[in-house]
């Protein structure tokens, strides 16, 4: 089982640590330090961008960069946080692995990415949480995004 330690130092050790505002600095022992668990969460990571790559670009676009905030906003999760983390990233993977691989075979259709959120699984999350998710579904409905993005295959 995984600790989390924290400890009020001068200098950095030489284990993950986190600076807080009362100089004190938090490591996690065995999940972050963990070479399995760091190789999962990078392949995992890794594969929600390549699928990406089949988005629409400004749902791409998005995309990205939400994973990417998550990823770096969740490098200093708690155990149960980080393994809840990967669960929730994983379905989303596998979700988007499934709708990709349905488009590439109804190529004439049009395609639809993501799906509905139970209000079950929307009341276990926190304010934040849903605040973060209002924006994001602002965002991927917006009939004019705020993104500018021009495809990059037609340069090459």
């Amino acid at each position: 089982m995984s600790t989390l330690n924290v400890a009020c130092v001068t200098k950095p050790h030489t284990l993950h640590e986190y600076s807080c505002k009362t100089k004190c600095f938090v490591f996690q022992q065995k999940t972050m330090s963990n070479p399995a668990h760091v190789f999962k969460v990078r392949f995992l990571y890794k594969r929600i961008l390549m699928l990406h790559k089949f988005l629409p670009l400004d749902l791409k676009a998005l995309g990205d960069q939400y994973v990417k905030d998550e990823f770096k906003r969740n490098k200093i999760a708690a155990p149960e946080e980080a393994k809840r983390f990967m669960v929730e990233w994983e379905g989303y993977k596998d979700t988007l692995q499934t709708q990709v691989m349905e488009a590439a075979r109804n190529q004439l259709k049009q395609n639809h990415f993501g799906g509905d959120l139970p209000e079950e699984q929307l009341n276990h999350f926190n304010e934040d949480q849903v605040g973060q998710l209002y924006e994001l579904m602002q965002e991927a409905t917006k009939p004019n995004r705020q993104f500018n993005i021009q495809d990059d295959s037609l340069h090459k």
